[in-house]
């Protein structure tokens, strides 16, 4: 097994177990303990995990709990953005019933999404500029009742839940602020999280979009295991997400 297999192996144990020992990865790997030692030894000298006697355990990720307003987020990784969105329209075909997330990257969506659907694919989406654009577009949207968040113009609440809540969505597009692989997806906010989990536990197919910048970063609340979706990036930094999830790449 090569030197990069191991190193995502041992990640993937620490980030479904918190915690690995020298003895119990040399088996499960066909390998010696000396050879786990010095990857465990070269994975904490690049940040990767920290090394105690014995094994490793796993970095505690610092949380992030600021949530930035739309303007700010829009002007980020814009390049990236427009790929990820560009090829997460072409998933959109005919007689879909699409749940669109409020957010700057699922915003871009929109512009390229076919013009030739307008008659057969609806929309729900809990963005307010979103349902505009859609409308703009000549596709019919339906907007959920709940309270307008002014920093991400997103509506939530309880009225949002129940609508959501008698949906069946073909294909959902969700924005996150974090990705990581214990604590899954992630935003500041209680409120949309739950949304969020709402729609994708009512829609058949989920994509979650999101630049590489997300990755290996938790914000204050988890609404979705990772395995529940698949990540569409423009670049993939770390490989042990390939064993948890599905990920498709695209070039910015």
């Amino acid at each position: 097994m090569l030197q990069e297999e191991r190193f995502a192996f041992i990640l993937n144990e620490l980030a479904e177990k918190g915690a690995v020992k020298v003895n119990t990865l040399a088996e499960q790997l066909h390998t010696s303990q000396s050879t786990v030692r010095r990857d465990i030894r070269e994975l904490d000298e690049s940040g990767k995990l920290r090394k105690v006697f014995g094994g490793a355990v796993a970095l505690e990720p610092s949380v992030n709990t600021i949530e930035s307003d739309v303007l700010t987020r829009e002007s980020r990784n814009t390049a990236a953005k427009d790929a990820i969105a560009r090829y997460a329209a072409t998933q959109i075909n005919e007689n879909d019933f699409v749940y669109i997330d409020a957010g700057t990257t699922t915003e871009r969506i929109i512009p390229y999404i076919d013009s030739s659907l307008t008659g057969s694919v609806y929309f729900v989406t809990n963005g307010i500029m979103h349902a505009r654009r859609l409308v703009e577009r000549g596709f019919r949207v339906f907007l959920p009742g709940g309270v307008l968040k002014a920093t991400t113009e997103a509506i939530v609440g309880a009225g949002a839940m129940e609508y959501i809540d008698n949906c069946n969505f073909t294909k959902c597009f969700m924005g996150t602020n974090g990705v990581d692989p214990s604590r899954g997806f992630t935003t500041p906010e209680m409120d949309e999280a739950r949304i969020k989990a709402q729609a994708i536990r009512h829609s058949y197919i989920t994509y979650v979009l999101c630049d590489s910048s997300k990755f290996d970063n938790v914000s204050s609340v988890s609404f979705g295991k990772l395995n529940c979706a698949c990540i569409v990036t423009d670049r993939l930094p770390n490989e042990i997400y390939r064993n948890i999830t599905v990920i498709k790449e695209v070039e910015a």
